[in-house]
């Protein structure tokens, strides 16, 4: 993990990658718990047994499965210290280029793109690459903006 010791810190390195997360593994269980928590139960996702007859050939997750993993991966990939708190803002675009099969693993790189002063705090935009291990392109681009308060 990366460590920055303030938002100042975090600034000098706009343009730069700042940290990756550990791989993540997307079981049939975790597919599942989305699936009943979101109520989107689609059988490409649920049902193995009708998934090995798809062009994918097993269950895939969700998207928004992969996407809501961020919270977790931004965690384990970097810190900003002397803030109180940073809440999720939103994204500016968000692309699922790849299915993630189960069973696969999922780890994401983030790199800086912009950090700027907003009332108490700085607004910081990252673009979010997040690879399939064994891959050759990513399952989701990403450019996610986070708000960080002092």
């Amino acid at each position: 993990m990366n460590r920055f010791d303030s938002l100042d810190d975090l600034q000098a390195r706009v343009g730069q990658p700042i940290g990756s997360s550990d791989w993540f593994t997307v079981d049939q269980a975790r597919i599942d718990a989305f699936a009943e928590c979101t109520e989107d139960r689609q059988w490409i996702h649920v049902d193995p047994e009708r998934a090995r007859a798809s062009p994918f050939g097993t269950t895939i997750a969700h998207g928004f499965l992969t996407l809501s993993l961020l919270s977790a991966m931004v965690a384990q990939a970097y810190q900003v210290a002397g803030t109180r708190m940073g809440v999720n803002y939103g994204f500016n675009r968000v692309r699922f280029t790849a299915p993630v099969p189960v069973g696969s693993r999922v780890r994401a790189h983030f790199r800086l793109l912009a950090v700027e002063p907003i009332a108490g705090g700085q607004q910081v935009t990252t673009e979010v690459t997040i690879e399939r291990e064994g891959a050759d392109k990513p399952v989701c681009v990403a450019e996610w903006i986070g708000r960080r308060y002092a």
